[in-house]
């Protein structure tokens, strides 16, 4: 080997960096192609906003003494569970609070588990935390296509955009997300 030769010029593909620029720019084309297909837009005047909202009292139960065969890491057990349907904004049947900074109005909170509860499903040199009360909502709109009812999951901006447009009555022009799963943004028409 010379003093002026390489290691990297045994491997031709490393040594002339030539072919890095075309590959670098198609490889940004394919990801600019696969990230617009399926970002249909749909112009609807039928369509709602929905927001589950769901309390969920949770526990984790943590091994007493960690060992190899039992890591530290924990298991968690969900309890009692009640949800709500907001639709539109308007108060539902069921609510107990609300509307909250969100405008989501929330039902009773479920009963919190008993000791006894908790401690049926102890397993071996286990110990529990105390429980927590989750709090989760998940965001749909569904409107009318061809016919045809269609329901996608959306943001929380995006509910409240359609909330205010359907106290209105105005018709929306919805943009979906790539391979149309989801409501990526809403505009008024």
């Amino acid at each position: 080997m010379s003093l002026y030769s390489s290691p990297l010029n045994s491997y031709p593909l490393i040594a002339h960096r030539a072919w890095l620029r075309p590959m670098l720019f198609a490889l940004l084309g394919l990801l600019l192609t696969l990230g617009l297909v399926g970002c249909d837009t749909v112009v609807t005047n039928q369509y709602e906003a929905t927001a589950r909202v769901t309390y969920t009292w949770q526990v984790e139960y943590r091994p007493r003494g960690p060992n190899p065969d039992r890591p530290r890491t924990g298991r968690q057990e969900q309890f009692a569970s009640v949800s709500l349907l907001n639709r539109n904004g308007v108060p539902p049947d069921g609510a107990v609070t609300g509307p909250d900074d969100q405008g989501l109005w929330w039902p009773a909170v479920p009963p919190r588990p008993t000791v006894d509860e908790l401690e049926e499903r102890l397993q071996q040199r286990e110990r529990f935390e105390p429980p927590q009360l989750l709090k989760t909502v998940k965001y749909e709109i569904t409107y009318q296509n061809q016919g045809e009812s269609v329901t996608l999951p959306t943001k929380h901006a995006l509910y409240r955009k359609v909330v205010k447009a359907y106290a209105n009555r105005h018709s929306l022009k919805l943009t979906l997300g790539p391979n149309n799963a989801f409501i990526q943004k809403v505009e008024l028409q």
